[in-house]
């Protein structure tokens, strides 16, 4: 399917990439321990030198003439510049808001909203940039390492890199990436499961030094952030609130053990029924009885953006825009679209700021407070607004 030709190869502050297949010679590489050399400065700014920022080159799947090859960019970039110069100055839309659907443009358009959601992306990444530049400084001198990118999911055939944050939309963003990749035909087939504990889609840490480096600064990378106390009680509720036999007899056990004032033998052998506030207590303690788990730990730590220079920040708060404002700047099939089924009790209301509030409300202020320092680099770095008012 020919691509709408008002669709410009890249735009001022986020790159993207045409699909293409794998390239033959790029060994499939294995996991490997150890720090990659690569230089201190952003990742996809340094380790690519063979395009300027925002520009793929196109990769032809037969040799052309060089001088073919140059005009051909010669007249996108000209057709890019004066798409860009004809752009209407619109106002950006307020962080985290979206109070219209999303409708991908069609041929010869391009709304007011499509623009907004450019500009928004562009606002986020510079709120990003800035609150790693002022408390992550170090950052940049630093190797990444196959840990820093165990989190990020690998999707070849639309070269595109998606960091798992876990309850900001993750299930049905690896339905999407098993979609593109021509694994499925439809998001609604792929089940529970499949998606978490199947292993059709690769992580970045399982390709060897090369692959990582290459994916790096070539391919689309982008994350999907949510409000971090919202975020907390989504978690909770989801495996606290139901029965888990992971969860319940692997946290929920030495939460109670540890927390609950004469804890009923029968609470201590299944730990069910772990309260709220047990719960932060536990999040809380510097001497936790058992570790961090992805589900309630930082974005920073989970997706590294102070050490890899994402392309694209969505936000689970505006995940329709967003997700399909993505899926148009990977040139992605125009009837795929972002699932908004619930998959997990699906009968239960989502986590809403009115119900993380009713969770907060538990805690005592100074729990509040400690909590949101936990998070606080998470609420600067994404642009997200105190919860509370007694907050500082």
């Amino acid at each position: 399917m020919r691509l709408p030709h008002w669709l410009p190869d890249s735009i001022p502050g986020i790159k993207f990439s045409r699909p293409r297949q794998p390239h033959p010679d790029l060994p499939p590489g294995g996991s490997k321990d150890g720090d990659l050399e690569v230089p201190t400065e952003r990742v996809s700014r340094d380790l690519s030198s063979r395009a300027p920022r925002g520009l793929t080159l196109p990769v032809p799947d037969q040799p052309q003439p060089l001088l073919q090859r140059r005009t051909r960019l010669r007249v996108r970039q000209r057709r890019r510049r004066l798409l860009i110069k004809k752009m209407p100055a619109v106002a950006t839309i307020p962080a985290n808001s979206s109070d219209t659907p999303f409708i991908r443009p069609g041929p010869r358009t391009l709304d007011g909203r499509w623009i907004s959601l450019h500009r928004s992306q562009q606002e986020r990444k510079r709120v990003m940039q800035e609150a790693c530049a002022k408390y992550r400084a170090s950052s940049n001198r630093r190797a990444i390492t196959p840990r820093h990118v165990s989190r990020i999911f690998v999707e070849d055939r639309h070269r595109v890199l998606y960091c798992e944050v876990p309850k900001a939309g993750c299930s049905n963003w690896k339905r999407v990436l098993m979609v593109l990749a021509g694994l499925a035909s439809s998001t609604a087939d792929i089940q529970h499961n499949t998606v978490h504990y199947g292993s059709a889609l690769k992580r970045l840490d399982t390709f060897d030094r090369q692959g990582i480096l290459h994916r790096l600064s070539t391919y689309t990378k982008m994350l999907f952030v949510r409000e971090p106390f919202e975020r907390l009680v989504s978690a909770f509720r989801d495996k606290f609130e139901h029965p888990n036999s992971y969860y319940h007899p692997v946290f929920g056990k030495a939460i109670l053990a540890r927390y609950r004032a004469n804890a009923s033998r029968e609470a201590l052998r299944t730990g069910s029924g772990v309260r709220f506030p047990e719960f932060v207590q536990y999040l809380l303690d510097v001497h936790r009885p058992v570790g961090m788990d992805i589900h309630w730990d930082h974005v920073s730590r989970l997706c590294s953006p102070c050490l890899i220079d994402y392309d694209f920040v969505g936000k689970f708060e505006s995940m329709e825009d967003d997700a399909n404002f993505f899926l148009s700047l990977i040139h992605a099939p125009r009837n795929l679209t972002f699932p908004q089924f619930k998959d997990r009790h699906s009968q239960e209301a989502r986590t809403t700021a009115r119900i993380a509030r009713q969770y907060f409300a538990q805690l005592s202020a100074l729990q509040r407070q400690r909590t949101y320092d936990f998070y606080y680099m998470d609420y600067l770095m994404f642009n997200y607004s105190k919860p509370f008012a007694d907050l500082y």
